[in-house]
C-alpha cells in the first residue's frame, strides 16, 4: 500500500514538473528501506530560514550546475521560477554572469562557488552571509548546496544521468555555463 502511494506521488511530481523520476522508482523497487533514508533528505532539502528565495535559488542552482547542466538544473530553474524568483536573475545564474545578478544573489552565488571550490574565499565570503543573514542564513545556504549536489550525483550514480541539455528559463533556452576553471 505505502509503495503504490509513494509510486504515484512520484508520478505526480514527473508530472508537474516534467521531470524524469526513473532512479527514484528504481531505488524503491530495489530497495524500499533505501529509498525512505533517501527521501528523509527532503526535509534538509526545503530549508530555508532568514534567507532570500533568491539567494537560495542561486546556492541551489550552483550546486546542481557543479554535478549537471541538464534535467536536474532544468527542475531547480522551473521550481525556483515557480517560486517566483526572477527569471533574469536566474539567467544570470545559469551563465554565471555575477555583474547582472542583485548584490544579494551575487554574495550567495560567490559564496556557493567558493564552498565547493573549497577556496580560502569561501571564509571572508562566509563572514558577509553570517552578518546579512545570520547564522541560520548560512545553515540555509549550506544546505542549499549540499543537498543540490546529492540528486543528480545519485542519479547519475544509479545510471539515471543524462548529458548536458539546454536550460528554458522564461520560455528562452539557455546553455549553462561551466565554472572557469583557473
Amino acid at each position: 500500500m505505502l509503495g503504490a502511494l509513494i509510486r504515484w506521488r512520484i508520478r505526480a511530481f514527473e508530472r508537474a514538473y516534467h521531470y524524469d523520476m526513473s532512479y527514484a522508482r528504481e531505488l524503491l523497487d530495489i530497495d524500499p528501506s533505501a529509498f525512505r533514508k533517501f527521501s528523509k533528505v527532503m526535509g534538509m532539502a526545503r530549508y530555508r530560514k532568514d534567507l532570500p528565495k533568491q539567494v537560495w535559488a542561486a546556492a541551489k542552482l550552483v550546486g546542481t550546475m557543479a554535478e549537471d547542466c541538464g534535467p536536474c538544473t532544468q527542475l531547480v530553474v522551473t521550481m525556483s521560477e515557480r517560486d517566483g524568483v526572477n527569471p533574469e536573475v536566474l539567467r544570470a545564474i545559469v551563465e554565471r554572469d555575477v555583474d547582472a545578478m542583485p548584490e544579494d544573489v551575487a554574495l550567495g552565488y560567490r559564496y556557493a562557488e567558493a564552498s565547493i571550490a573549497h577556496s580560502p574565499e569561501a571564509d571572508p565570503l562566509r563572514e558577509q552571509v553570517i552578518e546579512r543573514w545570520g547564522k541560520r542564513g548560512l545553515v540555509s545556504l549550506a544546505f542549499a548546496i549540499t543537498t543540490a549536489r546529492m540528486f543528480p550525483t545519485l542519479k547519475y550514480a544509479m545510471g539515471e544521468g543524462k548529458t548536458c541539455t539546454l536550460v528554458t528559463i522564461n520560455g528562452k533556452a539557455k546553455a549553462v555555463a561551466r565554472p572557469q576553471v583557473a
